[in-house]
């Protein structure tokens, strides 16, 4: 498996471990989906909804799919064996990638402006610096904005533990 799939894996880990517990559960999504949702405060309802109902259909495949123990806890043990089957995953991510983009687009028009996708992935718990490196990395335009497909895309690469040298390694990257 490559290095920089398991640095991702050990990064959405500590990330979703938003209540730093040392391990996944419900709440941590709940948690997170709330912080999401503050940061897209010009967003509409029906947005939030979805992105809300992607934190909770997440949470609901990995325990599903990964709680060997049953024990309603995900390790990062578990959580690693994602890496190794990627393909149950993959109709999750695709939904949390493209609720999150529609969350990142209030108005429509297909685009996200740097400042929203930096509120929405520091709400996430995604460090500054490496944020505006994957934003770069998308290719803004000279309106510093990048396309929604770009950004849904870019989500749905970072869990594909073939890819590397993808935008996503920016954001585990320690120099970004």
């Amino acid at each position: 498996m490559r290095t920089e799939a398991i640095e991702r894996v050990e990064l959405v880990f500590r990330l979703f471990d938003a209540n730093g517990s040392g391990q996944l559960d419900s709440a941590d999504f709940d948690l997170m989906a709330r912080r999401v949702v503050a940061a897209a405060a010009g967003s509409a309802e029906a947005d939030k909804q979805r992105i809300v109902h992607a934190f909770r259909k997440y949470w609901e495949t990995l325990v599903a799919e990964l709680d060997a123990d049953r024990d309603g806890l995900v390790s990062l043990e578990e959580f690693s064996a994602c890496t190794l089957s990627p393909r149950k995953f993959d109709a999750t991510v695709a939904e949390f990638a493209e609720a999150l983009g529609a969350l990142g687009d209030p108005d429509g028009d297909g685009l996200i402006e740097r400042p929203l996708f930096a509120e929405l992935m520091s709400a996430i718990g995604f460090r500054t610096e490496n944020i505006h490196a994957l934003f770069d990395a998308f290719e803004p335009s000279d309106a510093d904005q990048i396309r929604v497909a770009t950004w849904v895309a870019g989500i749905k690469d970072y869990y594909q533990p073939e890819k590397a040298g993808i935008a996503g390694d920016q954001l585990v990257s320690p120099s970004a």
